[in-house]
């Protein structure tokens, strides 16, 4: 995700519809109507006690007298997919007791069944299905009971789309709500004071930090265990990806220079701004979230934090440092962008952009060379740390009050002759022990956290999990988040058991699945086909004839093992997500300005765009893949682990007066025109939004589109892999000109459209939901990124959502919001 603040240019580095059940004509005729009824309702009556209300448009009104009660019962609300339905019985006469049962469809949970007055949330169908209920009223042990029916619909987007803007709010679609969660600077605990936000605030380690990012709900039991059913009570286990480091000091940051030195005080704060947190989160009984700042689960994970390594490359040379000399731990995580929500209920969060943290002066490459190291200066050099880097925000420079401590130094990956050429003296593997995937256990605070080794060093961008069945190993899907690098799986060793779900060693679980297995790099064929190449030491080129010396060294150099198996690369591979229903991964191309017509960096079928895009107000066109697409891929025989896929591609960033032909192949429109999709997350199989048909979410990072709206979040129904044909889209671009033919999905239309459009200069990013999913989570990042001087920032949010007065001198903070339905809906539906 790239970063532009005010003083650095930031450098990246099946529901069962079975009726069958339900009971017989003669039984509904027996149950429903005594011979008193019938003569009484006459035939009327026993139309619709036989028929029920199917006759009745989605309502029903059947009514019934027994032991002096007569009793009637309806049903009213949206007859669609995950929106809420009322059943309201009625009783002439004093009844000992009420209640509504299930007669036949779907099984859905009612609330206040014991009542007059029951609802529930619509389920999701494939087809239009009919739900009976029975309400009934017992008097001296004497039922009286009528049914009421409502038809559910397939699961479709129940909102009108947001407009694009460039207003400094968030705004969602009528009939929802916006509320405030948990903002940079929100103490944790009771004993820091509340955020000041002038920038004189200290102990970010007891603090949200900035640039709230990938994020995860886990469901609380009132024994502090993980509950998969907790709606109101929960952990959100979040990441702080970066700063914006004006708006973190009264006046900016001081020093700001390769020459330093920085106050200790200043590189401090920004360290800890960085990395994750956990917080619990609750709802009251009137419907607002709040975090809860005294909770015992809550807690910051900085690049200061204790880890440990795990899997093959635990113990490596490369890891090696004067803080861990037998490689084994380490110290913190950076830069964290997107992350995974496992099924044992643990966080994994992603090392995306670390490089760009590091020093490395020149002459380094020569003393690693004259240690036997020459091995490490092809790989710094692949992953970006190249001789003469200063560090972004130059924490190298810190001369430390305590002459003994290294968490500025660290930061310096700098060889030193002077020093032992294994790196146990200094810092130069300092970035061998990032680009990792991390596992958190968010309900122990004191557990240490974990990089996952296994799963290869890169620019992580996301982990995100394929469906999990019994006896199949899991696959989990991750982007190399860099221009035209690769897609990758991970498929584990171990076969998934669903007893592991429930398991209180959390971490143990994570050792058990992610510590061994395969890691493979995606091959995509003009044909639409494609193949997982495995990661393995000593198969095809990599062996040590070619410069690999082992399966921790293929591990740690993931790239140079993609680039020796000809992966194909991509326009940034972003998050990745899964379809719950279809098993379908689907993978986000942010933009790629160096994609051309030919070239080194030529079009192909899989990323088939290089061309300009104009601006409106005056800024330079961009040119290469500028607006992104979202590819997505189906395994073979749909099973994790599969070693080839066919794909497509779902859709194409673009404005809506773009070329169609070249440009907007997706044929978007005013309600659903995007660029740099980034963001990707599927509702939750546990409710309407992840069933039969998920809803798939796209959040937008954008630079290209920001001259017509602010960055925003989109809600799709998504089709499937080959639901759309072949097109042959040309290139031109400085006087180069090439054609080539892509796979592309059906165009969305409706079935996309636009949910939210964020404050000012933010990106959208982050997103999850309670089981539910009548609370969606999401985050804001950088609202007035953009600014030249902290005291005139270019946004005031949040203080100004919702039309609040603010001062114009009120520094943004980055934020998680909850968007929440009115009428208590399935958010999307």
């Amino acid at each position: 995700m790239s970063i532009n603040d005010m003083t650095v240019a930031y450098d990246d580095g099946d529901i069962d519809t079975n009726t069958s059940t339900a009971p017989s004509l003669n039984q509904l005729v027996e149950i429903r109507y005594s011979r008193r009824q019938t003569l009484m309702g006459g035939l009327s009556a026993m139309t619709t006690a036989v028929f029920g209300s199917a006759l009745l448009a989605g309502c029903g009104d059947d009514a019934s007298e027994t032991a002096d009660l007569t009793v009637t019962a309806t049903a009213s609300g949206a007859s669609a997919a995950g929106r809420p339905v009322t059943l309201t019985g009625t009783v002439t006469g004093t009844p000992e007791s009420v209640s509504w049962s299930q007669v036949s469809g779907p099984t859905v949970t009612l609330a206040n069944a014991s009542g007059n007055v029951a609802t529930f949330i619509a389920p999701a169908v494939a087809t239009g299905t009919e739900l009976t209920f029975r309400f009934t009223a017992l008097k001296n042990g004497l039922p009286a009971s009528a049914t009421a029916s409502v038809t559910v619909g397939a699961p479709a987007l129940g909102f009108t789309a947001v407009a694009k803007s460039l207003a400094d709010t968030v705004a969602v679609p009528s009939g929802y709500s916006v509320t405030i969660l948990y903002r940079l600077g929100d103490p944790i605990n009771a004993a820091t004071a509340a955020y000041g936000n002038t920038g004189s605030d200290t102990n970010f380690a007891q603090r949200a930090g900035d640039h709230h990012d990938g994020m995860s709900y886990f469901g609380l039991s009132s024994a502090g265990t993980p509950d998969a059913n907790s709606s109101t009570r929960g952990l959100l286990a979040l990441n702080h990806e970066n700063i914006t480091v004006g708006y973190l000091h009264p006046n900016g940051p001081t020093n700001f220079t390769a020459a330093g030195p920085r106050p200790e005080a200043e590189a401090l704060k920004e360290i800890e701004a960085h990395g994750v947190s956990v917080i619990e989160v609750t709802r009251a009984t009137a419907g607002a979230w709040s975090y809860v700042q005294s909770s015992s689960f809550n807690r910051r994970i900085t690049p200061n934090t204790a880890m440990q390594f795990s899997g093959p490359v635990r113990g490596d040379a490369n890891l090696r440092t004067r803080y861990s000399p037998d490689g084994t731990t380490g110290r913190g995580t950076i830069n964290n962008c997107a992350n995974g929500t496992m099924p044992w209920h643990t966080y994994l969060t992603n090392e995306e952009n670390w490089a760009g943290y590091f020093r490395r002066l020149s002459g380094d490459a020569a003393v690693r060379t004259a240690a036997g190291r020459a091995r490490q200066n092809s790989s710094l050099a692949r992953y970006g740390i190249s001789e003469g880097r200063q560090g972004n925000y130059f924490w190298s420079t810190v001369v430390a009050s305590d002459p003994t401590s290294t968490i500025f130094s660290r930061w310096n990956a700098t060889a030193s002759t002077a020093l032992a050429a294994d790196g146990t003296a200094d810092f130069r593997n300092e970035p061998f022990q990032f680009g990792w995937v991390v596992e958190i256990d968010p309900f122990n605070p004191a557990s240490t956290p974990r990089k996952r080794t296994a799963l290869g060093r890169m620019n992580h961008e996301g982990c995100q999990i394929g469906r999990t069945v019994a006896g199949v190993k899991p696959a989990f899907y991750m982007g190399d988040d860099a221009q035209n690098e690769y897609i990758y799986k991970f498929v584990s060793n171990t076969a998934w058991s669903a007893a592991d779900a429930d398991a209180t060693d959390r971490l143990a679980i994570g050792d058990k699945y992610l510590d061994t297995g395969i890691l493979y790099v995606a091959r995509f064929a003009a044909d639409g086909s494609g193949q997982w190449l495995p990661l393995v030491f000593g198969q095809g080129p990599l062996t040590a004839a070619n410069g690999f010396t082992s399966q921790a060294d293929v591990l740690i150099n993931a790239r140079l093992a993609g680039d020796a198996l000809a992966a194909t690369p991509m326009d940034r591979p972003e998050w990745t997500a899964v379809n719950p229903a279809t098993g379908e991964m689907y993978c986000t191309l942010t933009n790629n300005s160096s994609r051309t017509p030919t070239g080194t960096r030529a079009v192909d079928a899989a990323n088939p765009r290089a061309y300009t895009d104009p601006k409106t107000d005056g800024r330079s066109a961009g040119t290469g893949n500028v607006n992104g697409h979202v590819i997505r891929l189906r395994e073979a025989g749909d099973t994790s682990e599969a070693t080839s896929f066919t794909w497509d591609i779902y859709a194409f960033g673009a404005g809506s007066d773009l070329d169609p032909a070249t440009i907007n192949l997706s044929g978007l429109d005013a309600t659903n025109d995007l660029s740099s999709p980034d963001g990707l997350w599927f509702g939750l199989p546990s409710n309407a939004s992840g069933q039969v048909t998920p809803v798939m979410w796209i959040q937008t990072d954008d630079g290209a589109y920001t001259d017509v709206t602010n960055c925003m979040m989109l809600a799709a129904i998504p089709g499937i892999v080959g639901d759309g044909g072949t097109r042959s889209v040309t290139s031109t671009l400085n006087g180069a000109t090439n054609t080539v033919t892509t796979r592309i999905g059906k165009a969305p239309g409706a079935t996309l459209r636009r949910f939210l459009v964020g404050p000012k200069q933010c990106e959208i990013t982050g997103i999850h939901s309670t089981p539910d999913g009548r609370s969606v989570f999401v985050n804001i990042q950088h609202p007035g990124e953009d600014a030249t001087n902290p005291a005139a920032p270019t946004s005031n949010w949040p203080a100004n959502q919702g039309g609040a007065t603010t001062a114009a001198t009120t520094r943004p903070r980055s934020a998680t919001i909850v968007i929440t339905r009115d009428d208590g809906g399935v958010v999307g539906l």
